[in-house]
């Protein structure tokens, strides 16, 4: 079967399931497994010439979040070229992927027998759902089990662990995720539900829902023991980066997460914006976090860093 991927995730997924040589096709952004990078991209950046800062990334994506408006461009005739007969997309965002319309139009203007499907998760269950999906539809139903098994089995492994500590009196941490800096949106889908399962509380996220803009103000009012940054398609370090030219209130020093030094730049590309295999690794990563004395050695190590004011 020839797959064009148009989400990192569902690249992601695609070599996990060992499906990595039926790939033809991919995003730009597609940057995992390092075997990816090997695949045809088909698509590129709108309004962005090769080289941009982050700033200049930072900006074309917060005025395409209050647009409404894709940042990528498909590039149909190398998606012709590429012959798929099995394409993954996605709805739910029009602003960091290309659009479900884009796609479908492209193929139906290739008039090929081509079957695309949106993967739309909004929760760890929906992941493990989507997994399951592409690997019946690309034929590999038993290595879509056999993955499931396995993250199953980790992510039970930690949630036993959070439930061990928290009987011994370890209480849950209350913390806040921002999914971008300026201006700040509070994490939405299934971040939320992965502090949950790490032995935390996001206070201004909801799970299941979509990720939206809120204020200083109401992270102030909140006032959480830890705050975790993790802009969507930023590692940890472009996040730090990115964080020492966000404006910041001229109270910001006097949060208590600020205060007691836990103010943390996260890799949510990797283990957070991408509703893929990593998710589970990202639960890892915040309950070492939450409870370091917990869990040793469990967070990716290139995964966070400590932040200073």
């Amino acid at each position: 079967m020839r797959i064009v991927s148009l989400l990192p995730s569902a690249t992601e997924i695609v070599f996990a399931l060992g499906l990595g040589d039926e790939l033809v096709g991919r995003t730009h952004e597609c940057d995992y497994p390092p075997e990816a990078l090997d695949v045809p991209v088909l698509t590129s950046d709108v309004g962005l010439v090769p080289g941009a800062t982050s700033r200049e990334i930072h900006g074309r994506v917060s005025g395409s979040i209050h647009r409404g408006s894709s940042l990528y461009r498909l590039d149909q005739a190398a998606l012709e070229a590429a012959q798929p007969d099995l394409i993954l997309t996605q709805e739910l965002c029009d602003v960091c992927a290309v659009s479900y319309r884009e796609v479908t139009n492209a193929v139906r203007a290739i008039d090929a027998d081509i079957t695309v499907v949106s993967l739309e998760p909004t929760s760890i269950e929906g992941i493990f759902n989507t997994i399951s999906t592409v690997g019946a539809m690309a034929d590999a139903e038993d290595e879509a089990v056999g993955l499931l098994e396995i993250l199953r089995e980790r992510l039970g492994m930690l949630e036993n662990r959070v439930l061990e500590r928290r009987l011994s009196g370890v209480p849950p941490r209350r913390v806040v995720c921002l999914e971008w800096l300026d201006p700040p949106f509070a994490a939405g889908h299934w971040v939320p539900e992965q502090v949950r399962r790490a032995g935390g509380w996001d206070l201004l996220g909801s799970e299941g829902e979509r990720s939206r803009e809120t204020t200083w103000d109401a992270v102030r009012e909140v006032d959480p023991e830890q705050l975790f940054l993790m802009p969507c398609g930023f590692d940890a370090p472009a996040t730090a980066a990115e964080w020492s030219r966000t404006p910041k209130p001229g109270w910001f020093d006097d949060l208590r997460a600020v205060r007691h030094g836990e103010l943390f730049a996260l890799d949510g590309s990797a283990y957070y914006s991408r509703p893929g295999p990593r998710v589970i690794e990202g639960i890892a990563l915040l309950a070492e976090l939450f409870d370091p004395d917990g869990f040793i050695d469990e967070a990716p190590s290139d995964g966070w860093i400590p932040l200073t004011i």
